[in-house]
């Protein structure tokens, strides 16, 4: 019998109010903290009995993953744990919509709106990649858009640590279709460049009001990331914009923007959003200095009179 509804109180504390979301492993509820009183967002597993194991181990790793983050465009992580056999994640509740939400009520974005968006998940990837975490499933359900504008990318279910082992089956070929890059339907590793194609996918369909590479059936999809360029964007978009969309989705790497920090600062983004990407990559949570990408130190240094003094990382 499900135990999930409406007034049942997780872990003695977590009060279920109404169900937000559903996805292939978890539900999201809406509930309040009857401890210190204010709304969140719960993602609990769904028990399934041939994959449990895995999920699970799965659902730790986005525990891990995610507390590890603390950007203003990341959503936070408040807390995880087990109760009864259901493993859960607390998270910051985002009064807002999915950008998929977002699309289907409007259709194609302005590109003024597009730049914002797209600007603000690069300055939340770019803290994942510094941090050493791929995200590896970039995609509109998991942008979340508040009224403001304010950009929160969620969702690190799949992420994986550069310098971890993941929990990948063999065969399995992990993230969402539509907006997967093509090294990873070749079967080769997620990294920071696949998550900026996944972020390109997404701009593309936020411009034209379509997904670029929708073939009807996930492994036709999959295929044309492999073999298809992406459809002309529509008349009137920037060429800038166009650009880097298009740097995004090439098929080599190496031919992407060398990291999420470059991709910010092509978006055009303000003075504070810059400051504020400089400080997140200078100083990571567990104590450990890193190096600036040469771009941003340079564009920071001249928006502040104080230049930002970072050590050299140690190896990784």
């Amino acid at each position: 019998m499900n135990r999930l509804c409406e007034g049942f109180v997780l872990a003695g504390r977590y009060r279920l109010e109404s169900r937000i979301a559903s996805g292939g492993m978890a539900d999201v509820w809406c509930a309040t903290d009857d401890v210190l009183q204010r709304t969140v967002a719960i993602k609990i597993m769904r028990p399934d009995v041939g994959h449990e194991e895995l999920f699970a181990l799965r659902f730790r790793d986005e525990a891990v993953h995610s507390a590890a983050l603390n950007h203003t465009n990341i959503a936070t992580v408040f807390d995880y744990g087990e109760d009864d056999g259901l493993a859960f994640l607390v998270m910051e509740h985002v009064q807002g919509k999915t950008l998929s939400a977002v699309l289907a009520e409007r259709g194609p974005l302005p590109p003024a709106e597009v730049r914002s968006i797209l600007g603000q998940a690069a300055l939340a990837l770019g803290i994942a990649h510094e941090h050493r975490v791929v995200h590896r499933d970039v995609k509109p359900p998991n942008i979340l858009v508040r009224e403001d504008g304010l950009v929160k990318l969620t969702d690190f279910g799949i992420a994986r640590a550069l310098d971890a082992s993941g929990h990948t089956q063999h065969g399995e070929m992990l993230g969402t279709p539509n907006y997967i890059s093509p090294e990873q339907v070749r079967g080769e590793p997620a990294t920071g460049s696949s998550d900026l194609y996944a972020l390109g996918v997404v701009g593309h369909e936020m411009l034209s009001g379509d997904r670029p590479f929708d073939r009807g059936t996930p492994i036709a999809t999959a295929l044309s990331h492999l073999n298809e360029p992406p459809p002309e964007l529509p008349d009137g978009v920037p060429e800038d914009l166009a650009a880097l969309i298009q740097d995004c989705l090439e098929k080599d790497p190496t031919k992407r923007p060398p990291n999420a920090a470059a991709v910010a600062l092509r978006l055009g983004l303000g003075d504070h959003d810059l400051i504020g990407l400089a400080l997140g990559l200078a100083t990571a949570l567990n104590g450990q200095s890193h190096d600036l990408p040469e771009d941003l130190a340079a564009a920071v240094d001249e928006l502040t009179p104080t230049r930002f003094v970072v050590s050299p990382a140690e190896p990784a």
